[in-house]
């Protein structure tokens, strides 16, 4: 049976070094390190990441603002509130929360955070220095993953690592830090032929695809370290991710189960950008 790699463990040691680091910046700088978070309008599951993200600041020591906005607010009213933001010296970290209403544009919202601040690593200058491996802030969910495989002492040099996925959240950044630390990495997506056949080469598996159980155990190698990204509700309603768990967990070697692996990792690398974006702000 599969080593199962356990997010919240992981998670919660990670957490508890990042409100001892939070401590010792305070004391030497006498500076508190501050994110931001921007909701616009009322999706559920957003108001439960946001409750989540402000919770976590302030359970490791950080400053939390938490701004929210009626759904009707307009693009420009969103941007003179990042651009307040981004002039807010105590605000180290900003992130808007995704999806936005539909009549304002994501793209100009993200390029509107100063590159400095994007704690969620999605601004092009951030992605371009991730592209280039000199970076200060990366991605949170492709971050956690890595994270995970380190605690685990998963080998990733000279391995096949396949990435399911092709977003610019996930698969793509995923695919990238892979390959800094020497994979062997292929990107699959929904147009690639025989993926099962790729599939089936990966030592180290990822799949962000977004579709309940896409994953089977026919797709796995024997021995495959396979991270599931995915977060979907099944036809009942439960929370499964992209991988057949129960029949992928007999023929992996580990295997993140959902809930309760690579998720609780994207809040804490979020407090580590934020922890970093204040480090970098007081070396200028």
């Amino acid at each position: 049976m599969a080593t199962i790699i356990d997010g919240k463990a992981v998670s919660a040691a990670i957490r508890e070094e990042i409100a001892k680091e939070v401590e010792t910046f305070k004391a030497q700088t006498g500076v508190t390190p501050g994110l931001a978070v921007i909701i616009v309008g009322e999706d559920p599951a957003s108001t439960v990441y946001v409750r989540n993200k402000h919770k976590a600041c302030l359970d490791v020591g950080m400053f939390s603002e938490v701004r929210r906005m009626k759904e009707e607010t307009t693009e420009e009213e969103l941007l003179a509130v990042i651009d307040e933001m981004n002039r807010d010296d105590k605000l180290h970290g900003i992130l808007v929360q995704l999806p936005l209403p539909k009549h304002i544009d994501e793209k100009k919202v993200i390029r509107a955070i100063s590159a400095s601040k994007d704690v969620d690593a999605f601004h092009p200058e951030n992605v371009g220095k991730i592209m280039i491996g000199d970076y200060d802030l990366l991605p949170c969910t492709p971050a956690g993953v890595m994270a995970l495989l380190d605690y685990y002492k998963v080998e990733i040099q000279g391995k096949e690592c396949v990435v399911i996925g092709r977003s610019n959240i996930v698969g793509k950044p995923q695919a990238l830090l892979l390959l800094e630390r020497n994979g062997t990495v292929t990107v699959c997506h929904s147009r690639t032929k025989n993926l099962s056949e790729v599939t089936r080469r990966a030592d180290i598996l990822v799949a962000a695809v977004g579709r309940p159980r896409f994953v089977t155990a026919d797709m796995v190698k024997e021995g495959a370290v396979v991270i599931d990204v995915g977060i979907n509700r099944d036809e009942n309603g439960r929370l499964v991710g992209d991988v057949d768990f129960e029949a992928v967990e007999k023929k992996a070697s580990a295997i993140t189960p959902v809930p309760g692996g690579v998720g609780p990792m994207t809040i804490t690398m979020l407090l580590k950008n934020t922890l970093t974006a204040a480090r970098v702000a007081l070396k200028k």
